[in-house]
């Protein structure tokens, strides 16, 4: 092939060429929704890689897509360290530098793992790329707390391969996208690595490529398989979207302008039997809000409604938490609110946010500038297991702000008698970028994941409500003070996904790296017994 043969002979161009490919990938995901591209820049990758000539050319080619990839598609990062980070350019411009260089290393280790392990067999390349390149996203998922952001299979959400989530995951779908991509590989020089010869090899040279078409073909077909169906009861919720500034949320003069601009959005809709408000949308540390949380408890049992918000708590022996409380009607009680300032009803969230919500050396790091000493950036964690919220009778599980990325932890906490999955956040850190966006499209994808309706509640946006498919039901402009009212249709069922999560695929994954290893060092001995008789 031409255009392979002059590349190879230029690897700089190749590799400049794979960082606009990566570039490219940002058009996937929201708000573009350009879901078959991350099919063709990933079969430019695997087309680079099966013509690298050494692992370290091939770990560079993986580099430079990541540097395109992560470069474009997390650069709404650079807004919170910029705007609210009290940071130079030069040094917001340098944290982000190593961010991206950080991320781009995993597509690198993918990259150098599958050219060491295809040993030049194109006809195997598609299969063992999808495996080294899932196992490398895992590690990225949980490496130094994870970041898991613009994971390839998300690009899908709202896309011909959504059908495939509720039975194998977003890391599925990145799966199966690598390997239908990857296919191209054995077309681009025959089966190099097949053991016949001849008509028999070139035939087989098209079997990845059937695979993958059929594969990507049946997506539509795969409905019937969800696992879940629609029920006949609703549930009438209200989402209060306050849109304060981010520059204002913790000045100490904004705290009762704040609360009251939440009581007097809420207040016509406490008839709703479920009302949410977003992440740490009181203003006060729990123990101190006491007057006014009592005060919304009673008003909102009164009405039958129950109201679940984000607040900040702080502990007698020193332990801060960020997370969610009930008030007003959770089911428990005859008459009466429910709110106790001790009691189990509330979600203390697990996974933190580096720098944001607890800063790594921080004995170093919190001196060397305000960016590193942002305000509640020093919480501890709650328990990674945690009973559903219980608002109204209906079970919520609950996952604060960057939690809901982590589809691990939504799976084992996920119940057959979880109604709703529950996320509120405040993006307002991020501003007008596509970040806030990619957000509500991780979200989406966990309602897909899991067959169940998800209630979003941000601060200025994306405050909306997800449908089991996947699919948005409705929606609050950014960046305007609003309340969203829905009826919302419930679900019944459990998808494949919520009962298995990630461990088939990642079990499948290993035994074919396996099977790979044993096989080859198997054949190499046999090899060199037959040459020494």
């Amino acid at each position: 092939m031409n255009f392979l043969t002059f590349f190879r002979k230029h690897p700089l161009l190749f590799s400049l060429l794979l960082f606009v490919a990566g570039l490219a990938n940002t058009l996937a995901f929201a708000p573009y929704q350009l879901h078959f591209l991350p099919l063709l820049t990933l079969a430019l990758l695997a087309l680079a890689l099966s013509h690298a000539s050494t692992a370290r050319q091939a770990a560079f080619f993986g580099f430079a897509y990541g540097l395109g990839w992560f470069g474009l598609g997390v650069s709404w990062v650079h807004v919170s360290i910029a705007t609210f980070g009290g940071m130079p350019l030069i040094a917001s411009l340098g944290i982000m530098a190593l961010l991206v260089a950080y991320l781009s290393l995993f597509p690198a280790l993918a990259s150098y793992a599958v050219f060491r392990l295809s040993n030049n067999n194109k006809l195997l390349f598609p299969l063992l790329f999808a495996c080294c390149w899932v196992l490398s996203e895992n590690l990225r998922s949980w490496l130094f707390s994870g970041f898991p952001w613009l994971s390839l299979g998300y690009s899908q959400t709202e896309g011909w391969m959504a059908p495939w989530a509720p039975l194998v995951g977003e890391t599925g779908i990145s799966f199966l996208m690598v390997f239908a991509a990857a296919a191209v590989v054995p077309l681009s020089a025959g089966a190099a690595g097949s053991a016949e010869p001849g008509a028999t090899a070139n035939k087989q040279r098209f079997i990845p490529l059937a695979l993958a078409a059929t594969l990507l073909l049946i997506s539509p077909l795969l409905a019937v398989l969800k696992g879940w169906q629609l029920t006949d009861e609703k549930v009438s919720v209200a989402l209060v979207q306050g849109n304060i500034k981010q520059e204002l949320r913790w000045i100490p003069e904004q705290e009762l302008p704040t609360m009251k601009k939440y009581m007097q959005l809420s207040k016509p809709h406490l008839k709703q039997q479920i009302i949410v408000w977003p992440e740490a949308a009181i203003p006060q540390l729990e123990p101190l809000a006491q007057a006014y949380l009592l005060n919304l408890d009673i008003q909102a049992a009164e009405q039958q409604s129950s109201v679940i918000t984000g607040i900040l708590d702080y502990k007698n022996n020193g332990d801060a938490y960020n997370g969610m409380i009930v008030l007003g009607k959770s089911g428990t009680a005859a008459s009466g609110g429910d709110y106790l300032y001790e009691g189990k009803n509330r979600y203390q969230k697990h996974h933190l946010l580096p720098i944001g919500e607890f800063v790594p050396l921080e004995r170093w790091l919190r001196d060397v500038a305000p960016f590193f000493d942002l305000p509640n950036s020093s919480f501890a964690r709650g328990d990674w297991l945690q009973p559903n919220l219980n608002a109204n009778g209906y079970q919520l599980l609950a996952a604060l702000c960057f939690e809901i990325a982590f589809p691990r932890q939504i799976q084992a906490n996920f119940t057959n008698n979880t109604d709703f999955l529950l996320t509120v956040s405040n993006d307002a850190w991020f501003g007008a970028s596509i970040g806030p966006l990619q957000h509500m499209q991780i979200a989406q994808m966990r309602a897909l994941e899991f067959g169940r309706p998800l209630l979003r509640a941000t601060n200025n946006g994306v405050t909306g409500i997800v449908q089991p498919d996947g699919k948005l039901q409705a929606v609050l402009p950014q960046f305007a003070e609003g309340v969203l009212t829905a009826e919302v249709q419930l679900a019944q069922g459990r998808t494949l996904y919520s009962r298995t999560g990630d461990t088939l695929l990642l079990w499948f994954v290993s035994f074919v790296l396996i099977f790979n290893l044993l096989w080859r060092r198997f054949f190499s001995q046999t090899t060199a017994v037959s040459r020494s008789n």
